[in-house]
């Protein structure tokens, strides 16, 4: 139930910026380094996950069978491969156009509902980093708790 003040309805925003160590390139569940960053959740909300980069993505997806990955990165590489003759965009290595494209496919962000204090995923869902490059560096997410 929403507080309320002088007939207002006020919501509560919290945001907090992390950085995620290095990653190789490929499908890694941050579902644990996301959690441990949020020691308290609201009852009820709703946690939008941003990441600050054009190169990497994040989805939500399968978190048991790490085979999931495995055909994530075979698929993406066969539907947007490197050294493509079309691609201008060239200067910074083979694998950054391909990476902007794949970011962009995936996104830059996800939204999970908060119910009763925790992440309200599925049984089976994991936050996934989508790294589309082969040295992508330290990535910065915003999580901003809505509630």
């Amino acid at each position: 139930m929403p507080l309320c003040l002088s007939g207002k309805i006020i919501i509560m925003i919290k945001q907090i910026e992390i950085t995620l160590s290095p990653f190789r390139r490929g499908y890694h569940l941050i579902t644990h380094l996301i959690e441990q960053e949020l020691t308290e959740l609201p009852k009820q909300g709703l946690l939008h996950i941003f990441i600050k980069h054009s190169s990497a993505g994040l989805t939500i997806n399968e978190n048991a069978d790490s085979t999931v990955r495995t055909d994530f990165e075979s698929f993406m590489n066969e539907l947007i491969p490197e050294n493509h003759p079309l691609y201008m965009h060239t200067m910074e290595g083979t694998d950054d156009m391909p990476a902007h494209l794949k970011a962009s496919l995936l996104g830059s962000s996800v939204s999970i509902p908060i119910t009763n204090g925790r992440l309200n995923l599925g049984t089976w869902q994991g936050i996934y980093l989508c790294e589309f490059r082969n040295h992508g560096g330290n990535r910065k997410i915003v999580l901003t708790i809505i509630s």
